[in-house]
């Protein structure tokens, strides 16, 4: 991120009455826990490419009434076509907000991954490929 943009972020900050440069926080766990995120305040690009692919995958989801009435606030606007469009658009608008973390999370899957593959392949040295393939393992 270069210093310009970090200027126009505190500068819109301030704009809205956050003095982000002389911000107190009670304690470092608190300051911690914080995340500042920014995101476009339009979510018209989020959801034209909602648009662009197939959203051809079925997640059962149960929610909570009030997530339940948000969500057809979405949908009484006729810019959402329905429930599911307003959760997909969501929960895509969720994942990029917290891309960060799940990029590690996925570095730490993948690391597991390799771990388990080795894991595997040793177990065949001892065991014999016969033996780990009677099981149902690969």
């Amino acid at each position: 991120m270069t210093s310009e943009t970090i200027r126009a972020i505190l500068d819109q900050l301030r704009a809205c009455g956050i003095d982000a440069e002389n911000i107190s926080w009670p304690d470092e766990a608190t300051c911690a826990a914080v995340k500042v995120v920014c995101i476009p305040t339009s979510l018209g690009e989020g959801l034209s490419a909602l648009g662009e692919s197939p959203r051809d995958h079925v997640v059962m989801v149960r929610v909570d009434s009030e997530t339940l009435q948000k969500l057809d606030a979405w949908v009484a606007t006729d810019a959402i076509k329905s429930r599911s469009q307003a959760a997909a658009l969501f929960i895509r608008e969720g994942l990029r907000v917290r891309e960060k973390e799940l990029s590690e999370l996925e570095e730490a899957l993948d690391d597991l991954n390799e771990a388990k593959s080795r894991l595997r392949e040793r177990a065949r040295e001892v065991l014999g490929p016969d033996h780990s393939e009677e099981e149902g393992h690969e």
